[in-house]
């Protein structure tokens, strides 16, 4: 989860007030003094923190704590409102050209993920909004850039727009643009050149790049883990471009990620999306309210239902559901169901975006072994299609069969089908008591081996 070190310090220090009938001054002093610690910990810029903390303090002893019948869930409330409202506030959406394509220029220092989160941009306007992007390779310093671009562009089935390393950067943009005006493409986004550090001939072709091609948002690919120097950065590109937004990289780690909450403070730019994951699909629009709930443990259902509307076939959804009422659902949907789930993302992930999932008991800190997904997934494609529509007729020497071919051992084949033929009685049981005299029907996706 992102902002993990961050998040448990944060949990552990706002859980003291929970439930608090009454809240000193003393413990609002307390509870900033923990939340300073916290986020200096996680390298939050000093100014911002102070800042921060000054507000949860004068907001925290003011009349609408004090006075309120549930005052510890009063200062809750006001840590997560200024917390969404230091990311900024509000979702910050790309500014669409009034005519297409829209021109989007990626800058960010060598090593930042520009290259992928370019690739993954491209992938996300396509998936979530149907639009025609064109990627542009303009880092001409790094032969192994443009191919990195072709690479995933092919991997993603988005035209590449590319012109070698002889051809200057500016040049190659001007073209790109007019070809996805012939191409009636919507989206041009331009993969520009990288260094190792901030460099005069670096910030010189960038600006001649900005001013002949006049781009719609100029996103600044910043690495979350860097700490402290991820903001340094950010000043210092905003200073010379101008930038109209942050896309942070690599949110899914727990290293220092809090000096990502320094980024909107210092440069007063919104980040406009996260990436939450090495796959290409794992990058996300940045919805603050949202990350300040993750970060507070509080969940994020909004996204996850967002996921789940994404990935989840509604109509096998509820033909699923008419089977498992009835106890006739199969290995078949048993498998078709996983794969669903798989694709919206890590299991812990989901996990992590159910409210208040961090204090379940045996949910904390859980690590879900995926392997034992794919071992699952081995030993019922190993069975026949008899087998996996009617898991009755298994004999020892059918159990011995699948256990060779998925590779397992018969323990583990015996363990499957006897949690498989527990499952369904429990959904007949559960189905049974939901068709009760009112006839109530639980609405939802069921998710099987959850």
């Amino acid at each position: 989860m992102a902002f993990e070190g961050l998040a448990d310090r944060l949990q552990s220090t706002i859980k003291k007030m929970t439930g608090k009938g009454k809240v000193s001054e003393q413990d609002v002093k307390e509870m900033a003094r923990e939340v300073r610690l916290a986020l200096l910990e996680a390298d939050v810029n000093f100014k911002v923190v102070k800042d921060f903390v000054k507000k949860i303090k004068e907001r925290s002893v003011g009349a609408e704590v004090m006075d309120s019948l549930t005052p510890g869930q009063q200062v809750i409330k006001i840590v997560k409102e200024e917390l969404a409202l230091l990311m900024g506030g509000e979702q910050s959406k790309i500014k669409v050209a009034d005519r297409p394509p829209t021109v989007i220029m990626m800058v960010g220092l060598q090593g930042a993920g520009k290259t992928t989160t370019s690739g993954k941009l491209a992938n996300l306007l396509r998936k979530k909004h149907n639009r025609k992007p064109l990627l542009v390779a303009c880092d001409v310093y790094r032969p192994a850039a443009i191919d990195q671009l072709e690479t995933v562009g092919k991997q993603l089935g988005i035209p590449v727009f590319s012109q070698g390393t002889e051809k200057k950067p500016v040049d190659i943009a001007k073209e790109a643009i007019a070809h996805a005006k012939e191409e009636h493409l919507d989206y041009v986004i331009v993969d520009t050149a990288g260094r190792l550090h901030i460099d005069e001939n670096l910030m010189g072709e960038l600006t001649e790049i900005k001013t002949e091609i006049n781009p719609d948002e100029i996103f600044l690919v910043v690495d979350a883990m860097t700490g402290q120097d991820a903001v340094n950065v950010a000043e210092t590109f905003d200073q010379t471009l101008d930038v109209t937004g942050v896309v942070l990289t690599k949110l899914d780690g727990d290293t220092r990620g809090g000096a990502a909450l320094s980024i909107r403070a210092v440069t007063d730019k919104p980040i406009k999306f996260a990436g939450m994951g090495e796959k290409l699909d794992e990058l996300e629009a940045f919805h603050p309210e949202r990350m300040a709930s993750r970060i507070l443990g509080m969940g994020d259902v909004l996204t996850l239902i967002e996921k789940a509307q994404e990935n989840i076939d509604e109509k096998k959804a509820k033909e699923l559901e008419q089977k498992m009422r009835s106890a006739s659902f199969t290995f078949d949907d048993f498998l078709d169901q996983m794969e669903q789930v798989k694709s919206m993302g890590p299991l812990d992930e989901i996990l992590g975006m159910l409210p208040g999932a961090n204090k379940m008991k045996g949910l904390k800190n859980v690590q879900i072994d995926e392997k034992q997904l794919v071992h699952v997934e081995a030993i019922i494609q190993s069975m026949t299609k008899k087998e996996r529509q009617d898991p009755s007729v298994m004999n020892a020497s059918r159990k011995k069969r699948i256990a060779k071919g998925s590779g397992r051992p018969i323990a583990e084949v015996n363990r499957l089908l006897k949690q498989f033929d527990e499952m369904k009685k429990m959904m007949k049981q559960m189905s049974g008591m939901q068709g009760g005299k009112k006839g109530k029907k639980k609405k939802g996706l069921n998710f099987p081996f959850m």
